[in-house]
């Protein structure tokens, strides 16, 4: 589920003015909506490794609920998509909505007979050069290789894959959607909120905590207020703490 974007923009605006302490507008909370939506989000993947390694050592709780490498592994679920891409000018480009993370499994289907869905190795552009062009590594429909490089008007992926296969699927991690708390004018120039237009944070409910404290730091930069950030920081460390602890 996610964070509803008008319960946090309201909730760090109690906050502020419950000591009249300043204002944050909605252009100003978009922005800080998405830059902070975006630093908890890049936080998962630190997190998930130190997590593992913990796992490793048998030293993390691995009971149902108190899982803490599951529960990372949760609040990536929404943003994991298998997807088809499409060939464009002898490369593999995504050519739909959303702006891909990172790429998972890559699996390279080649029809006839017999018929070849393949894992497709990914390397570096040099590596694949040095592979494709030797005899005794060069890549098959049952092991293909591939390498990827941005692009595009949208900084699309590209692949290149070898030997070129009829269709590409590949598991990707989908950046979130920037949440955008949307409005009209009211009769005396107020804000009033437009929750058919607004778009709200995509991050699991879990985190309406961390994402309320994250805004309210930074807003206490907006407004010159060092109390707002040193008590924001205070408890975005503690709650990091008992997540991790």
């Amino acid at each position: 589920m996610a964070v509803n974007i008008n319960t946090v923009y309201t909730t760090v605006l109690y906050i502020l003015n419950k000591e009249q302490r300043g204002y944050v507008t909605p252009t100003e909370f978009n922005s800080l909506a998405a830059q902070v939506q975006e630093e908890i989000f890049n936080s998962y993947f630190p997190d998930g490794n130190q997590v593992n390694r913990q796992n490793q050592n048998n030293t993390q709780n691995d009971t149902e609920f108190f899982n803490v490498f599951k529960d990372i592994s949760y609040k990536l679920y929404p943003f994991e998509k298998s997807v088809a891409f499409t060939v464009n000018g002898g490369n593999w480009e995504y050519q739909g909505t959303g702006t891909i993370y990172k790429l998972g499994e890559i699996i390279s289907t080649y029809t006839g007979q017999p018929q070849y869905e393949s894992i497709t190795e990914l390397v570096s552009k040099s590596d694949y050069e040095k592979i494709t062009r030797s005899k005794l590594t060069t890549p098959t429909k049952q092991y293909p290789l591939c390498f990827t490089r941005s692009g595009g008007v949208n900084d699309s992926v590209f692949i290149t894959v070898s030997p070129n296969p009829n269709s590409l699927s590949i598991n990707c991690l989908f950046k979130p959607t920037q949440p955008e708390w949307k409005f009209s004018l009211g009769s005396v120039g107020q804000y009033v909120y437009n929750s058919g237009s607004s778009v709200d944070f995509e991050l699991d409910t879990a985190e309406q905590t961390n994402i309320i404290t994250g805004i309210l730091k930074y807003a206490g930069v907006i407004i010159n207020d060092p109390t707002i950030i040193q008590t924001a920081t205070q408890e975005a460390m503690k709650v990091e703490q008992n997540e991790k602890s």
